[in-house]
């Protein structure tokens, strides 16, 4: 008798991106890309006023075009690390320098880019409106947060409607700060900002932005149970994730669109 071994399975070929379960449920195409998905820019040449090219190139396309999103359509800010709310141009393009993006128009993808910082999507479906928000500490502690709640608002949202999804950011495993982090932290939310840090050695402490936007998101009236939190952090799955702080140029897109 010859003994013959099966042949082994095909390796699993890692995921080009990944989606939001509550948003898709709702209908709402969405995306987060990995490190996997080919066509996103490197970002060697940031987006700017003086170069507003569209960051995504025909391979990104046809890839997530599978996702639903068109992003031939697609709208983008320059990140400059504030809290200014730009309105999507119809039909997509540049949207100015940025770290909010909000729209009614049915079929036109907001993107976020990050490396380590949250992207943050908020949907309310009665309406419909969508927002699309990059928030690091500088962000948290500017109220990026609450700034895209109440920028729906002016479209038309209810907060108490809206869901909520946060994409793969660094997680407080991970996130070590110190100086000015903290000072910052408690001037802008004094006597609150502790409960979002845990002390690591003198002056230092581990952050934990997951918590501290899901906090100011359900104080902006956004329901807890809402909010898509996968809590994935980029500097623990740098097989699948791109991470500035472990020296990354890469950067992961967040994309939703209105149906």
């Amino acid at each position: 008798m010859t003994l013959t071994a099966d042949p082994p399975p095909p390796a699993r070929q890692p995921p080009a991106y990944l989606t939001f379960a509550s948003l898709t449920a709702l209908g709402l195409p969405n995306a987060t890309t990995t490190r996997h998905c080919p066509g996103v820019a490197s970002f060697a040449e940031p987006i700017s006023a003086a170069n507003p090219v569209s960051p995504f190139n025909a391979d990104a396309i046809r890839t997530l075009r599978v996702a639903g999103l068109d992003l031939t359509r697609v709208s983008y800010a320059k990140q400059v690390h504030g809290a200014e709310v730009a309105r999507a141009p119809a039909g997509g393009g540049f949207a100015g320098a940025a770290d909010i993006l909000v729209t009614v128009e049915r079929h036109t993808p907001l993107a976020i880019f990050t490396a380590d910082c949250l992207a943050i999507v908020l949907y309310d479906p009665e309406v419909p409106a969508l927002a699309a928000a990059h928030v690091g500490w500088r962000g948290t502690v500017r109220g990026v947060a609450q700034a895209a709640v109440a920028a729906l608002g002016r479209l038309g949202a209810r907060p108490e409607r809206l869901y909520a999804a946060i994409a793969p950011s660094i997680g407080p495993c991970c996130y070590e700060v110190d100086e000015p982090v903290t000072s910052e932290l408690a001037r802008a939310y004094p006597g609150r900002w502790e409960a979002w840090v845990t002390p690591r050695q003198a002056g230092r402490v581990m952050l934990d932005l997951w918590t501290a936007n899901e906090a100011l998101l359900r104080e902006a009236g956004v329901d807890p149970p809402r909010v898509e939190n996968p809590r994935l952090c980029t500097a623990c799955h740098l097989e699948m994730l791109y991470s500035y702080r472990r020296g990354h140029r890469g950067r992961l897109a967040t994309l939703a669109a209105l149906p």
